[in-house]
């Protein structure tokens, strides 16, 4: 039995599109591979992040959890012996993924009836794959999560999809949530329609085209002014002149170091000693006679 997708992301069953986004990213960053080598514990817990995130972010998905449970929208059914029912109607349609014994006990408590029915209903709709699901329309989609380079720069990608491994070409710049049609690539020659979701990175996030590095600075480097070294999305460094006088959440542009043209930008955030010796606590009482400031003067809550 998986656990509960809202329990495994840590929210609210009415949690908001952007709670949930935001609890994903916060746990992927957590229990993501890169930062936990050899751990298959937090291998297995990123997992569990990813599939509820597939669910609870797909308001169709999310919709069917809420109503029939995980066996609604397949979770841990998968591989052999799962399958897919829809009444065929426009934009309507049931769909279930999972092992056929839940799909009967589902149905007889949908519908009644006996079970001859449930086989005269399911005959010839089973087949296999785990998130595919097919359509009215002559569709079958899948969710696919891609590395976020991948999706920054283009590239092609291997899937296990339905037994078979198929290599999918990413175009440069693609943004999560994105479905590329692969024609002819579903079951029986249908439509592929693949929605990629992005693997958050290690240190770079992304707003658009634009990619944003949080980079450390002490307070001598942010009072005095710095040079630093940081990673661009390339693989290459630079270094980075900080102005002296910076302010801890301020941004430096790298002109077309982002996706597409965009820019990367740095930014600043200050670190602070967690302590000081007397020497230096009298050096900063010095200081701050010497530099007269009020940082909150004219905010409206003053």
């Amino acid at each position: 039995m998986p656990r509960d997708y809202y329990e495994t992301l840590g929210v609210k069953r009415d949690a908001s599109e952007d709670e949930i986004k935001k609890a994903y990213r916060k746990l992927a960053r957590q229990y993501h591979p890169d930062r936990n080598p050899g751990d298959k514990q937090a291998e297995t817990r990123f997992k569990e992040v990813q599939e509820a995130y597939d669910v609870l972010s797909d308001k169709s998905k999310r919709g069917e959890y809420d109503r029939f449970g995980a066996a609604g929208v397949g979770a841990g059914g998968g591989g052999p012996g799962g399958f897919s029912w829809g009444t065929g109607g426009p934009g309507g349609g049931f769909h279930f993924e999972g092992d056929p014994g839940q799909a009967e006990e589902l149905l007889r408590n949908l519908f009644g009836g006996g079970a001859g029915g449930f086989e005269e209903i399911l005959g010839g709709r089973r087949r296999g794959g785990r998130r595919a699901r097919t359509e009215p329309a002559g569709e079958v989609e899948a969710d696919a999560t891609i590395p976020f380079e991948t999706a920054a720069a283009g590239g092609t990608v291997g899937l296990h999809l339905d037994g078979r491994q198929l290599d999918v070409k990413v175009p440069a710049g693609v943004e999560d949530g994105k479905k590329l049609r692969l024609r002819g690539q579903g079951l029986g020659g249908a439509d592929l329609l693949l929605k990629l979701h992005i693997a958050p990175h290690r240190f770079f996030r992304r707003e658009g085209n634009d990619i944003i590095l949080e980079v450390p600075v002490s307070v001598s480097e942010s009072v005095l002014g710095a040079k630093v070294d940081v990673p661009t999305l390339d693989g290459s460094k630079l270094t980075v002149k900080v102005p002296a006088g910076t302010s801890s959440g301020a941004r430096l542009r790298l002109r077309g170091k982002g996706v597409n043209g965009g820019d990367q930008y740095i930014e600043i955030k200050i670190i602070v000693p967690g302590s000081i010796d007397a020497r230096s606590r009298e050096l900063i009482e010095e200081f701050a006679r010497h530099n007269k400031q009020d940082p909150r003067a004219g905010l409206d809550w003053n």
